[in-house]
């Protein structure tokens, strides 16, 4: 099982958890229907009223795609099949509330979660970045993500820099992509409270409330989104050195960390 779902039937709060943690909870094509699979499943549970989603273990939320999954892509730029465009609840047409507790790294594909979550909550030690650029790949939807949650600078900036700098839970809870920080393994409970207070609200005012929310940018998304392909298809490296990349990244230096 690569996901788990529980849900508290009294309050009305299901948790749903990343489970790969011996791969950093990266998203394989089996937790990817099983993401799909859950945000359309809440839809038709009247039982279910705000969402909270994290990541099994302390080191990773999520790590996005995993590097493991076999992906076969049409040979045109007009066409790419993206396994992660679809595992977020807005994808899923889900317009109940979820909030996302991050714990230890999130990374790459996990903003396509992030982004599609209504707000973050994160543990202290959480730390933020997107390692596209550095493996020669265009951070096309990750970066659309970011710049809906976060001023341009920043987000260019996050994204621009790969693995060669991350995000403290501090610094972005400074630039608005998380709302609060928490002391080590707090983000999971922070938010199933904030996830049970807005579960006692009147559903269809909440509801209502989170789709008023996404209308505010959705358009400009939508138009970002459809760009998207062509850029992966016209910047990102063939995959053979890709992989050469990724090879020799033993041997470098860690990461810098930005808390200010």
């Amino acid at each position: 099982m690569t996901l788990r779902v529980e849900t508290d039937r009294e309050t009305g709060v299901a948790v749903v958890t990343l489970d790969r943690p011996h791969r950093h909870n990266a998203i394989d094509l089996e937790l990817a229907d099983a993401l799909r699979a859950a945000w359309r499943g809440f839809r038709y549970d009247d039982g279910v009223r705000a969402v909270v989603l994290t990541g099994a273990g302390g080191k990773a939320f999520c790590t996005g795609i995993d590097r493991d999954a076999d992906v076969p892509q049409p040979g045109s730029p007009y066409a790419m099949d993206d396994p992660l465009l679809t595992v977020g609840p807005k994808a899923g047409d889900l317009w109940k509330p979820v909030i996302a507790a991050v714990n230890g790294m999130a990374c790459g594909g996990a903003f396509y979660l992030l982004g599609e979550a209504d707000f973050v909550i994160a543990d202290e030690h959480a730390t933020f970045f997107d390692p596209h650029t550095t493996y020669g790949m265009v951070s096309a939807y990750e970066a659309v993500h970011l710049a809906q949650r976060m001023p341009p600078g920043e987000a260019a900036r996050l994204a621009l820099m790969g693995s060669a700098e991350r995000l403290s839970a501090r610094r972005a809870y400074e630039n608005g992509l998380v709302s609060e920080v928490t002391e080590a393994g707090g983000a999971a409970p922070a938010a199933v409270r904030c996830a049970t207070a807005i579960a006692a609200q009147p559903t269809d005012a909440v509801q209502g409330t989170v789709r008023a929310v996404w209308a505010a940018t959705e358009a400009a998304r939508a138009h970002a989104f459809a760009l998207a392909p062509q850029l992966i298809a016209l910047g990102n490296l063939p995959p053979e050195r890709q992989a050469g990349l990724f090879a020799s990244r033993g041997g470098r230096g860690g990461p810098g960390f930005r808390v200010r």
